[in-house]
């Protein structure tokens, strides 16, 4: 018993092998596998060759053989076989022998000298279509009522043919629940009429894999009513009656087929079962099915040939048991119960063996798990040959379905063959077990390069091989660590992944493959690229015709990334017309006409990625006289349905007037009365230039159709409704979405889903069929019938268990389709237990970390949230700390077994538990333990002020740091002089005691700023320091120099900093200078006005570090008072210098005034007469009239005007120049040189400046040709004045629009 519990753990241990087998690569040396091979049940065509297949590889390349019926085929031997190079695939040559004769059971062999692999028995059965025998078939005469039976008995075929009935003119003959056809193919009526009367039943059969059809002679059926019989037979027998007058007794039914009360029947498991029940009575007999020992499986049940047959696909160990057919009529009932027996070949659990590569020492497991009924048996063996009659291997140990490898060692390399059989069939599996002593390679290219879209998922390879299995470990940049976290997923097959790529994300990847043989990397680099976006997309455009119409797409895309940009119309490729020229981020189409109207859409492409945007583009009529009134159309009317069909109709209309705008589609709306009575939902839309629509409708509706037609004005008013279109009911087409399963209670599980909506039911009595079944277990599904609602209570279920969850809406004619299996979990419950082995190591005096083990997941009884670390100082271990306890928590979220404890207070004493949490809440804490945190530096000291201040000497005080951090072991102090230009003189140190407050310091320099630093000492080190300035206090002698006399002002004035405060006056400002000998680093000028009127405020300019200013913007003639100013802290009083009083002379103006001067006067002068003369030429000029040539008017340059059209030939005025014909600029001149009307001999535009001068249709001009828009009232014509023209008037208002 011990011996088997020892076996059982090594096999617990030995199952990783089984997920991680490796395909090995072909450069190394492996045992053979077969790669392909034929089925088990090779049915051939006797016309072709026969090809039986078997290939494999291995190192070295295998050698073939094959057995036929058991014993050595030797190949060499019969000339009409060869086999394929480097191949073990056999073809026969049928055309000199016959396929019966190669009707065997084949098995081929590959072997090198690692092993030998062996394939299926392989049934080599040539497929047959024989002839119909040939026979007599009377003509059937029968009584009108009576049951029939039309004997098909097709001859057998290999594989069986597929029966049908036709007539002479190969037309399927009708079938109903009255006449239907059976599985073996004959045809039976329940009850014959006289309409059933015909003399060409016939019956085919179709052989598959000839693709031949054969036929049985055909039935001649004669159905006579009593009186034709009674006439028929009047005259052989002096008329006398033969039948009643009555017609045939109505009758109960009672079955054709099957015979008896009861049967039974076996079927294969994941066949199909197929049974029929056929009845015959008067009137005509309904079937129906159930199932006594239970429910139809409802997504795999089918009823044929009108409820006659009942059909399970896929069957299962679940549909064993009886199954009744019953047949009524209104006289009565019939049953008839058949039970049904499954059994089941072979099949396998799980996977079937895999192949395991091994290194030497290691162990191994190989598994055959099957299955079958009645239970199969399983045998082994290896290289082909049984295992019993092996040679013995000492780390081999065979149990069952399972072999187990122990300290393997090179040379045990073989192929293992497991066989599992019963009688219903066999499964043969090829497995090898390959010693190798392999470093590891990596296989993925070097320094491959991924590319991916910001915000995209990026998935990197690192695929490798090696023998022991390497372990993969990724890299960024410098190593630092390997990446096994957020955001990285690092997948079993070495590939990393990360979910959502960033531009940090981009860089050099290493992955390093690594077994006890060695190492191997490769470098990957991962770029990061920004995805291409439309900022400017095109807008809908309405365009006259003849105008130009600009669609801008501005995109922005990855600087590298090569970017394609393409444009479409309608979906499809632009015209190949010159008007259309697409530019980087832009398409101009010139002269628009209505054929150019559609829907243009942008695409611009990289490698990576695209995207795109699309406008419309409507053409109207330029018509701008008279004013257009556009109104938006009026609605269709007509409206008819045609093509009538189950799920789908066609809807016609003709469209209301546009009203000078064209429809650019038309919205079609549906109203449902029978759910959603009065409201009108959008359908579908089409273009405007269609009136039918082809609408697709849902079933079990009650459907009013209406249009309404948009144009660039609006939508129209709805048409009147179509008439009611009512849908027949149907089972559903779709199931709930958001199945999930969660638990509201430790013992119960909510299933909810989102609700079929009424359109969706697709008929009535909506209701819906729950399932669901623990999911570790093999169980079956549970099953619950729920009305029309959202969610499903499963009460007294195993605390937080996983269930497969399905919910499949039905109603009254059927249900929906198999739906997807979700799955959830039963509720939660707090965990049970605390985690265990829980430790602490203290890193440093601020930082710990807590190592625990993870908690057993029987015990969690939920999702794994994380841990909960409870933390909370008991007190410091400084006597003089104040005793406190503040409790603080520290969440990791997942399956954590340690953490980290940030933020500790130096030199103090912890205590913490352990929590685990799930989604119901928090389990027991650990016991709680204790830590110590070691001394840190201490704080800065909390105050240094300067004290008893004199010439040469100062006291120093400070207090001692707030925070501590350990023992005070003493202080250190250190000073330095200042001079005025903030430099910094030799540093002097001195140590201090734990206990000293305050020290003395001597033999100081006089008028002198001195800084100083302080900061106290732990066992740790030094803490941070805390500095102060001051300065010593001045020589009398130096005060009484400073009490000078500045400028005017004479008098003592208080000591200050300032010394040699002067001023003297340039061209560019004033140059203030002095000498400064205080502490404050804020120094600054102020000046004013001497006289300034009020409280005027002093002007700054900031002077820091400086020992002069230049002062500019003095205004002349002034005086200002100036002086220096010293900012100290906000509590320190200022400093100043005396005043100065600086006067800054007048300067003589150089300027000149050139209005005075005579050359200026001059030159306006003639300036004016030229514009003078000018005025005049162009007053004489415009007198003459509009008969000049337009070569005059180019040169002249003067602002032309426009000339009256005469109303027969549209030109201007009496003008024409026949030696210049230039087409209006973008216009094409037709091919025999002729002008259309709205066409020009001479275009003005070509004459013109802007090129802006245009015409409309009638002929008139728009604009000038000069390019300037110049609206008049009136034109003037040859000689004479003529009245003003509205045409005219309106076109110059259009050259302004």
């Amino acid at each position: 018993m011990e011996r088997r519990r020892m076996d059982a753990a090594l096999l617990v241990l030995l199952l990783g092998h089984l997920a991680a087998a490796l395909e090995v690569p072909l450069d190394l040396p492996q045992p053979p596998t077969i790669t392909h091979q034929s089925p088990k049940d090779y049915i051939i065509d006797p016309r072709e060759n026969i090809i039986i297949h078997c290939e494999a590889k291995g190192k070295p390349h295998p050698s073939f053989s094959w057995t036929r019926n058991g014993t050595h085929f030797n190949i060499d031997e019969d000339t009409n076989v060869s086999m394929k190079p480097h191949s073990g695939t056999l073809v026969v040559d049928i055309s000199g022998a016959k396929a019966e004769q190669y009707e065997c059971v084949y098995q081929c062999t590959a072997r090198n000298k690692h092993g030998t692999a062996v394939s299926n028995n392989i049934v080599v059965r040539q497929s047959r279509s024989p002839l119909w025998s040939k026979e007599r078939i009377n003509p059937i005469v029968v009584q009108e009522g009576v049951s029939l039976v039309l004997p098909c008995r097709p001859p057998a075929g290999l594989p069986p043919p597929i029966i049908f009935w036709m007539d002479n003119n190969f037309q399927r003959l009708p079938q109903s629940n009255r006449v239907s056809q059976s599985l073996n193919g004959d045809l039976y009526f329940s009850n014959v009429l006289r309409e059933d009367s015909r003399n060409d039943y016939i019956c085919y059969a179709r052989f598959p894999y000839t693709q031949t059809i054969q036929q049985k002679q055909p039935i001649s059926l004669k159905v006579l009513s009593l009186d034709a019989i009674n006439d028929t037979m009047a005259a052989f027998y002096n008329d006398t009656d033969l039948f009643s007058d009555d017609p045939a007794d109505e009758r109960k039914p009672t079955f054709l087929v099957p015979s008896g009360p009861s049967s039974s029947k076996t079927v294969l498991r994941g066949q199909v079962l197929e049974m029929e029940c056929i009845a015959e009575g008067l009137p005509t007999p309904d079937i129906s099915w159930s199932k006594v020992s239970g429910e139809l499986p409802a997504k795999r049940t089918y009823f044929l040939h009108y409820q006659r047959t009942l059909r399970i696909v896929n069957v299962s160990e679940s549909d064993a048991g009886d199954y009744r057919c019953t047949a009524r009529n209104k006289l009565g009932t019939v049953h008839h119960n058949i039970h049904v027996m499954v059994k089941a070949a072979p099949y396998w659990i799980s996977a079937q063996p895999r192949n395991l590569v091994l290194a030497p020492g290691e162990n191994g497991v190989l598994t055959c798990r099957a299955s079958g009924t009645p239970k199969p048996s399983i045998t082994w063996a290896m290289n082909g040959i049984p295992i019993e009659n092996s040679p013995k291997d000492l780390s081999r140990k065979v149990e069952d379905d399972t072999i187990i490898f122990t300290d393997v060692q090179t040379g045990s390399s073989a192929v293992y063959q497991c066989n599992v059989s019963n009688p219903y069939g066999y499964l043969l599996s090829n497995a090898f077990i390959n010693v190798l002593s392999e470093p590891p390679r990596v296989l993925t290219p070097a320094n491959k390069v991924y590319q991916v879209i910001k915000n995209h998922p990026a998935l990197m390879d690192c695929a490798s091989f090696g023998s022991p299995i390497p372990k993969i470990t990724w890299f960024k940049d410098s190593r630092s660590s390997t990446l096994d976290g957020d955001p990285y997923i690092l997948h079993d097959n070495g590939t990393i992944e990360i979910h959502t790529a960033q531009a940090h994300n981009a860089g050099k990847y290493t992955c390093v493959a690594r077994n006890s043989l060695g190492k191997e990397e490769n470098h990957i680099l991962l770029e990061v690229k920004e995805p291409t976006r439309i900022l400017k997309q095109p807008e809908y455009k309405v365009v006259q015709r003849g105008r130009s119409a600009v669609f801008q797409c501005k995109v922005k895309h990855d600087p590298s990334l090569v970017p394609t940009m393409t444009w479409l119309k309608d979906d499809g490729e632009l015209p190949d017309d010159e008007r259309f020229y697409v530019d980087s981020d832009s398409l101009t189409i010139t002269e628009v006409s209505e054929i150019d109207a559609g829907v243009y859409t942008c695409i611009m492409n990289t490698t990576l990625d695209h995207d795109s945007a699309s406008a419309e583009l409507t053409v109207v009529e330029a018509t701008p006289t008279p004013a257009v009134v556009t109104e938006q159309p009026d609605p269709p009317t007509d409206l008819e349905l045609t093509d009538q069909k189950k799920r789908s109709v066609q809807l016609t209309w003709t469209p209301g007037d546009e009203h000078n705008s064209p429809i650019m589609k038309f919205l079609i709306q549906y109203e449902d009365s029978l759910h959603h009575r009065g409201h009108w939902h959008n359908l579908t839309e089409v273009a405007g230039t269609r009136t039918t629509a082809h609408l697709k409708l849902s079933p079990y509706a009650h459907y009013t159709f209406r249009v309404l037609g948009l144009n660039a004005v609006g939508l129209s008013r709805p048409s009147f409704p179509s008439r009611v279109y009512k849908t027949e009911p149907a089972a559903p087409d779709e199931n709930p979405t958001g199945v999930q399963g969660l638990g509201t209670e430790h013992d119960n599980l909510v299933i909810s889903w989102k609700p079929l909506t009424g359109l969706q039911s697709n008929g009535p009595g909506l209701h819906y069929r729950v399932m669901w079944r623990q999911k570790a277990v093999n169980s079956d599904w549970n099953t619950a019938s729920v009305a029309n609602t959202s969610k499903f209570v499963v009460s007294g279920t195993p605390t937080f268990v996983p269930y497969e969850l399905k919910v499949q809406a039905v109603n009254d004619h059927g249900a929906a389709p198999d739906p997807a299996i979700a799955h959830g979990y039963s509720g939660e419950d707090l965990p049970v237990a605390a985690p265990n082995n829980v430790q602490v190591m203290v890193l440093n005096s601020s930082l710990a970390e807590v190592h625990w083990d993870p908690v057993p997941s029987k015990f969690i009884r939920g999702h794994l949230k994380g841990y909960k670390v409870y933390y909370w100082k008991e007190r410091s271990l400084h006597k003089h700390n104040p005793h406190h306890v503040e409790k603080e928590i520290l969440t990791f979220s997942g399956n954590h077994s340690h953490g980290k404890l940030p933020g500790l207070h130096p030199y103090s004493l912890y205590s913490f538990n352990v929590r685990i949490y799930n989604g119901k809440g928090e389990g027991p804490p650990s016991p709680t333990q204790e830590f110590e945190t070691p001394e840190g530096v201490p704080g800065a000291p909390t105050s240094l002020l300067v004290t008893n201040t004199d010439l040469d000497s100062l006291t120093l005080e400070w207090n001692p740091p707030h925070v501590r951090n350990g023992r005070i072991t003493g202080y250190t102090l250190k000073y330095q002089p200042v001079n005025n230009s903030n430099e910094l003189g030799p540093v002097e140190e001195l140590a201090l005691s734990a206990n000293e407050t305050s020290v003395t310091l001597s033999n100081l320099r006089h008028s002198t700023r001195y800084k100083f630093y302080l900061n106290a000492k732990t066992e740790r080190g030094a803490g941070p320091t805390i500095s102060q300035e001051t300065v010593t206090i001045m020589d009398e002698a130096l005060i009484s120099q400073l009490d000078v006399d500045v400028g005017t002002g004479v008098g003592a004035m208080p000591a200050s900093p300032f010394r040699n405060v002067n001023s003297s006056v340039g061209d560019d400002g004033a140059l203030i200078s002095w000498e400064y000998w205080g502490p404050e680093k804020s120094v600054y000028v102020e000046y004013k006005l001497q006289n300034s009127e009020g409280e005027e405020e002093w002007q700054k300019e900031l002077v820091n570090g400086s020992q002069n200013v230049m002062l500019k913007g003095l205004k002349g003639g002034l005086s200002y008072r100036v002086r220096l100013v010293a900012k100290g802290h906000h509590d320190q009083p200022l400093h100043q210098s005396q005043e100065l009083l600086v006067k800054v002379p007048a300067v003589a103006s150089r300027q000149v005034d050139i209005a005075t001067q005579g050359w200026f006067i001059g030159l306006m002068c003639a300036i004016a007469l030229l514009i003078l003369i000018l005025l005049i030429i162009c007053f004489i000029q415009r007198n003459k009239g509009g008969k000049y040539p337009v070569k005059e008017k180019e040169d002249a340059h003067t602002d032309p005007e426009f000339q009256p059209m005469k109303d027969d030939d549209c030109t201007f005025g009496e003008y024409s120049d026949n030696e210049d014909h230039k087409p209006l600029k973008g216009s094409r001149t037709p091919s025999n040189g002729t002008v259309k009307r709205g066409d020009s001999d001479d275009s003005l535009v070509d004459y013109g400046e802007g090129g802006d001068g245009q015409f409309n249709e009638d002929g008139s001009f728009i604009g000038q040709y000069s390019g300037k828009s110049v609206s008049r009232e009136t034109a003037e014509g040859h000689e004479s004045s003529e009245a003003p023209s509205p045409i005219n008037a309106m076109n110059s208002l259009n050259s302004f629009v």
